[in-house]
């Protein structure tokens, strides 16, 4: 149905907007309040009444493919009636049905509103004649009503609804019960034994035969009455089965879906992500998912059908949008660090903290959130803090997330210094510095390296650069500004050990930490709760804030920004 869509915005307001050629499933990502479910709402406005309303915030245009000539008969026949009894038609006119309000029209003309959906005044008949009823949107509510109950209807006249379609289509039928089987254990059946009804139900065992299933002699009375009704069972096993449905035999060519994942475990969305994005190929239907789910989202790109991966971002009343690869995300994911560390979930945030360890990390997540509840200005809101396994890990993780527009910060130890060659190149790399600073950053980390041997200090547990004679010091403050300006962020005084001296904590590493964490309080009410200060960590925090809010940040390609006007309601 849909051919391409145009978005308001590009990557940054400084690159062109951008145009989305759609494929059966695309698939929009990003931080909380980002426009991921605005942007489902907007399309299927436009599937409703066939314009573009000035109002969108997001959405600049939808394009339409032609309507070839046997989808062409398949829609006449879907909302063409026969004329009623006594009424004359005059020759080439057709009838629309009641819920068209018995519209009579040119045949023709709606044939050529087939050939031409893009113009302004077919466009709108299309819309209001076929498209706008071959829309579902579906919000968490909207997906739990999809398994139930439906009218059996006359077995004689077309289907009317899924469980119909599914009752009579033994194919799909199957399909349906091999998907619900693989994620439940369980078989899914239609029971047609309250005569004039379709119930949805899941038994322990499967029907001997299509006649056991669909009939009502007392074989598949009995049968039946084993099989426990789907309303019994969870809202994820509801919401899963409602979809793959309403997918593989409901009647809606364009399905808007609205954050898939509720209610699942994860590993139902990554089998849920799969099904969705074979069937909507195979169906030949448009889907367009708001997700927050990795799960979800690795279950479509592995499912080997074209997927468009779409990031938008709000913040700051600056709005951006950047199709990403499936292909190097499935790259990223098939790396086990990348893997084990949960980096696709940078997706959904607004910036990522990668630190050397799962202490470093757990220690300035702890920081940060003391930060964002008592001095919000100073914390960075909406992150993501994952680790590497060392500071030599450290650049895999910045750079690929870098590569898809995500704000990725570092944040090591000062014996980075002590790093040359490849270490060295791949962390300075890894934040797009240009070449000629990168070679100035270099001579000058290897002239601080050399003072530290020299006088024979310990970078890490003697004081950091303090313990440098005023020069060098000045020198290797000068290092450390400069990579702050690209998102790298150097413990200046040694490593993590080295902050919060006044708590007197001893040991490294996890012991550190766990003696750290007692001696900061865990009650927020209690005196001995240690809240922020306008120094030591509490400042560091603040000034990788300080990077990650800069519109016009160092170190992401193509993120240069400038100030736009406001863009509300997102």
């Amino acid at each position: 149905m849909i051919r391409k869509i145009g978005l308001k915005f590009g990557s940054a307001p400084s690159e062109d907007n951008l145009k989305i050629d759609i494929t059966p499933i695309t698939i929009f990502v990003g931080p909380n309040n980002s426009g991921k479910s605005k942007i489902l709402k907007e399309i299927n406005q436009f599937c409703s009444s066939g314009q573009n309303e000035q109002s969108n915030v997001i959405i600049e245009e939808i394009i339409l493919h032609k309507i070839n000539e046997s989808l062409g008969e398949k829609i006449l026949k879907h909302i063409v009636i026969e004329s009623k009894e006594n009424e004359t038609l005059p020759e080439g006119y057709v009838s629309i049905g009641e819920k068209f309000h018995n519209k009579v029209m040119l045949k023709s003309k709606l044939n050529e509103s087939f050939e031409r959906p893009n113009e302004r005044d077919f466009l709108r008949l299309f819309c209001d004649l076929f498209l706008s009823f071959n829309t579902l949107y579906l919000n968490g509510e909207g997906r739990m009503h999809l398994t139930k109950e439906k009218n059996g209807g006359n077995l004689q006249s077309p289907p009317t609804n899924s469980l119909s379609t599914l009752f009579r289509d033994d194919e799909k039928r199957s399909k349906v019960r091999r998907i619900i089987y693989d994620a439940f254990k369980m078989y899914f059946v239609i029971d047609p034994t309250d005569l004039g009804k379709f119930k949805v139900k899941l038994s322990d065992i499967t029907p001997k035969s299509d006649l056991e299933e669909r009939g009502i002699h007392s074989e598949a009375i009995e049968f039946h009455k084993k099989a426990k009704s789907i309303e019994q069972l969870s809202d994820g096993v509801k919401a899963f089965t409602g979809i793959i449905l309403e997918i593989i035999a409901g009647e809606p060519l364009v399905l808007l879906i609205d954050e898939p994942e509720a209610f699942l475990h994860p590993s139902l969305s990554f089998k849920l992500g799969k099904e969705v994005a074979i069937s909507a190929s195979e169906q030949k239907k448009n889907v367009f998912v708001s997700t927050h789910s990795s799960h979800f989202l690795m279950g479509c790109i592995q499912s080997g059908v074209p997927v468009n991966i779409v990031r938008l971002t709000y913040s700051r009343n600056i709005a951006t949008a950047r199709l990403l690869s499936s292909g190097n995300i499935l790259t990223l994911m098939r790396n086990p660090l990348m893997r084990s560390t949960g980096v696709i979930n940078g997706l959904f945030y607004e910036a990522v903290v990668v630190t050397e360890s799962d202490a470093d990390r757990a220690f300035y997540q702890e920081i940060n959130d003391r930060l964002l509840r008592f001095s919000p200005d100073m914390g960075i809101a909406n992150c993501l803090f994952i680790n590497a396994q060392n500071k030599q890990t450290v650049h895999q993780i910045i750079k690929p997330l870098r590569d898809i527009g995500i704000p990725a910060v570092a944040v090591v130890d000062i014996d980075i210094l002590k790093e040359g060659g490849k270490v060295w190149t791949n962390f300075v790399s890894s934040a797009n510095i240009p070449d000629i600073l990168s070679k100035s950053l270099g001579t000058m980390r290897q002239e601080i390296k050399k003072k530290f041997t020299e006088l024979n200090l310990d970078m890490k547990r003697g004081g950091g650069v303090t313990c440098l004679p005023s020069e060098e010091e000045e020198v290797a403050n000068t290092i450390f500004d400069q990579l702050n300006n690209y998102g790298l962020f150097v413990v200046r005084n040694g490593e993590l050990e080295s902050w919060l001296t006044e708590l007197n904590a001893t040991g490294h590493g996890p012991k550190w930490l766990i003696e750290t964490f007692e001696k900061m309080g865990e009650n927020p009410e209690s005196a001995k709760y240690l809240k922020p200060k306008d120094d030591d960590v509490w400042q560091f925090l603040a000034a990788i804030n300080a990077w990650v809010t800069n519109k016009n940040k160092k170190g992401i390609l193509n993120q240069r920004i400038e100030e736009m006007p406001a863009v509300n309601n997102i």
